[in-house]
């Protein structure tokens, strides 16, 4: 129904706490032109699926005064002063005090004391009674609903002082809340600021700023020394570092040079640079990024599933224990009526559900935030679960163990009468003609040391190699098959023995020679990174079962690059969809599997895993588009971060519902011996909802530290 309505995506300012967010969206989605909404409370947005009007949404939040803005405009930021954000409570506060000050003086129940506290319940709890009123005559029983019967019962039955004080506890229950929000939500807006709003450009050979929505594509963006990069483009001109901690998490600069990627929010170092806007301000990976958070913040965890539906029984549970409370043991003949109306009241304080609602959401927005500023964007609650629970990991070698472009690793002359230095260069001119990954490698391996040759009639012989004339002779380059098959020259002896030793060892060989004589013999591999090895001992040690490379490569390859990143087992000679069988297996033996690939041949395999892990997110639409983690910084190493990350943060929202749990449980014991007191069902409440926010803002402080030996978790209800 709601992919056939009209899709519109608004920010939202008003929101004080989840359950209030909650109430918003079944008020929109009640509206008779809507068809669905969804409220993202973590990122202050709501979906809405119909034909609504600004006003229509915002009448349904008129409880919270709710205000809407449109998705790409951000909402704007009016510092309160403190008399606009506090002034209420501090009233509230000051006329409570003044009837803590009578009472001592006159007595809890003269008129002077009672008119202090009724002054203090009306102004602190105006909001509180506005929406609990409502909510009672629709019969709607959430926590403020709970709080409002709490204090009009206090008020019926003389604890005049009592209610006042919940009134106040409650308020700044409300008010730590949503601090603790603001805080968890920090991480994200902080993306927001990154990028400049404004920058230089050259246009039609004239230079001026304009704001970064004016700029268009095929612009030239000039960006100074120390400044930062407003927009993705290519360096056109100049040369320099560039900080890219904000996008891939990498603490160490980037080179660029012409030709080179730069992405919008990263810091320019020392040099000039020209760049060409590649990207509209909307469509740029810093965007993308934010976009993408905001949308995994919606993503709801299993674990807060869970909580929000065990909530919606657990509130009308709390109504029923507190009535009963209130009228079976005086019916008993257990005691007055009065003294277990009060203590039916306390069950109602104690059992609202602040802090149980609020225990999951803070901690899985803090961890994504968390995750997107050290480089790991994960794509949703449920992901974030998964990867703490992993036993098994598949990985693609080409661009995920190993670097993705092939090295020189040996070279071999078998002429010696020819200087090393020559040969060399003869081979560099060869190859510097061809556009092919392996004649690349040729070039770079011969550098500063060889000696230049002029090349003449140079031709590509196809699937084989190259040739061309230097200093008056032909000589060749190319796969072995090219000097046996097509010169018809016979590799053997020391020459075939070493062609074979390369081959087992998993290099690709390349022959360098004339149409008589073979004069060089090259070996080329994809290199292994050099963090691969220390990242899957790392993974095992974290307690993940079983590491496998899928590759296509052959097998003696696959074997050689197998061993030296330390996995457990190796699958090669694969095609996209034997990979994807692989995956499967793993999934059958293993319930929680990875696959982490490059985000595009290896789509199928990491759509079938139970989380999908891309390398090189920044500036990869199909990795960010894949993939539920990409890796934006093309660093493995990150991997086991995440992994440590995603079970702190179940290790926390486990003690903070056990917690939010527990205390209540406490305090409700304290009826049997009738001691539960207005004040300690308050604080209990207001307490539990300040460890658990305190306790879930420890995930903004974990880091990328030395990984201890440790197992999978899984958050199991």
């Amino acid at each position: 129904m709601s992919e056939a309505s009209e899709k519109n995506v608004y920010r939202v300012s008003g929101f004080t706490c989840a359950n209030c967010a909650n109430k918003f969206e079944k008020n929109v989605q009640q509206l008779d032109s809507v068809a669905d909404a969804k409220v993202n409370f973590g990122a202050l947005k709501i979906t809405v699926y119909g034909e609504a009007t600004v006003q229509q949404i915002e009448q349904a939040g008129a409880f919270e005064n709710i205000k809407i803005f449109p998705e790409k405009e951000e909402i704007p930021r009016e510092k309160e002063s403190y008399l606009k954000k506090y002034g209420r409570l501090s009233l509230a506060a000051f006329f409570l005090l003044i009837g803590f000050l009578v009472s001592h003086t006159a007595g809890d129940t003269s008129l002077p004391a009672i008119a202090a506290y009724v002054l203090s319940m009306i102004i602190g709890g105006y909001s509180l009674f506005k929406t609990g009123l409502q909510n009672l005559i629709k019969l709607d029983f959430d926590m403020r609903t709970l709080m409002t019967i709490a204090i009009i019962g206090a008020a019926l039955i003389g604890e005049w002082s009592e209610g006042a004080v919940v009134v106040i506890l409650f308020a700044i229950s409300e008010a730590l809340e949503s601090y603790s929000m603001n805080k968890a939500r920090k991480s994200i807006s902080s993306l927001m600021d990154i990028a400049p709003k404004e920058a230089l450009i050259r246009r039609h050979g004239r230079e001026f700023t304009v704001k970064v929505e004016d700029i268009e594509i095929g612009d030239t963006l000039l960006v100074k020394p120390g400044q930062k990069i407003a927009m993705d483009g290519n360096v056109e001109k100049g040369f320099s570092a560039v900080n890219q901690a904000a996008i891939t998490g990498e603490s160490i600069p980037a080179e660029k040079g012409e030709g080179s990627e730069v992405f919008a929010g990263t810091l320019n170092g020392e040099g000039l640079l020209e760049i060409k806007v590649t990207k509209r301000a909307e469509d740029t990976t810093l965007a993308k990024i934010i976009h993408l958070v905001e949308e995994a913040q919606a993503e709801k965890a299993p674990s807060q599933a869970f909580i929000e539906k065990f909530a919606r029984y657990y509130t009308p549970a709390i109504m029923v224990i507190a009535f009963f409370t209130a009228i079976l043991p005086p019916l008993f003949g257990a005691g007055s009526f009065h003294d277990w109306l009060y203590q039916g009241l306390s069950v109602l304080v104690v059992g609202c559900p602040c802090a149980l609602v609020i225990s999951t959401p803070i901690s899985i927005v803090t961890a994504i935030g968390n995750a997107a500023r050290n480089g790991i964007l994960i794509k949703g609650g449920i992901y974030l679960e998964e990867l703490g629970a992993l036993e098994a990991i598949a990985f693609d070698k080409t661009g995920t163990l190993t670097k993705g472009t092939p090295a020189v690793t040996e070279l071999i002359f078998l002429d010696k009468a020819l200087p090393e230095a020559l040969l060399l260069g003869y081979m560099a001119a060869l190859e510097a003609r061809s556009d092919h990954p392996l004649a690349q490698a040729i070039v770079k391996a011969a550098g500063k040391g060889s000696q230049p040759a002029d090349l003449q009639d140079f031709s590509s012989i196809t699937g084989r190699g190259v040739k061309g004339v230097i200093d008056g002779r032909l000589y060749y380059i190319g796969s072995p098959a090219l000097f046996s098959d097509t010169l018809s020259q016979k590799l053997e002896g020391s020459t075939l023995n070493e062609i074979s030793r390369l081959q087992r060892e998993g290099s690709t060989v390349m022959v360098f020679g004339t149409e008589e004589k073979v004069l060089a013999i090259i070996g080329a591999a994809d290199e292994i990174r050099e963090n691969s090895r220390s990242v899957v001992e790392q993974l095992h040690m974290l307690g993940i079962k079983k590491t496998v490379m899928l590759t296509g490569d052959n097998v003696e390859t696959a074997k050689s690059i197998g061993a030296a990143a330390g996995v457990s087992d190796v699958k090669a000679e694969l095609l996209p969809e034997d990979k994807l069988a692989e995956v499967k297996k793993l999934k059958n033996i293993f319930s929680k599997t990875a696959m982490a690939g490059d985000g595009v041949n290896d789509a199928p395999a990491l759509a079938a895993a139970s989380v999908g892990i891309a390398m090189g997110g920044a500036g990869t639409d199909t990795a960010l588009e894949t993939a539920d983690v990409a890796l934006m910084g093309d660093d493995l190493s990150k991997l086991p971060y995440a992994i440590v990350l995603s079970r702190k943060t179940l290790a926390i929202i486990k003690q903070n519902v056990a917690f939010s749990i527990g205390i209540k449980a406490a305090a409700l014991l304290l009826v049997i011996p009738s001691w539960l007191t207005l004040w300690i069902a308050i604080f209990a409440d207001m307490g539990a909802t300040l460890i658990v926010t305190l306790n879930s803002l420890r995930l903004v402080k974990i880091k990328d530290r030395q990984i201890k030996r440790s197992r999978p978790q899984t958050f199991r209800w």
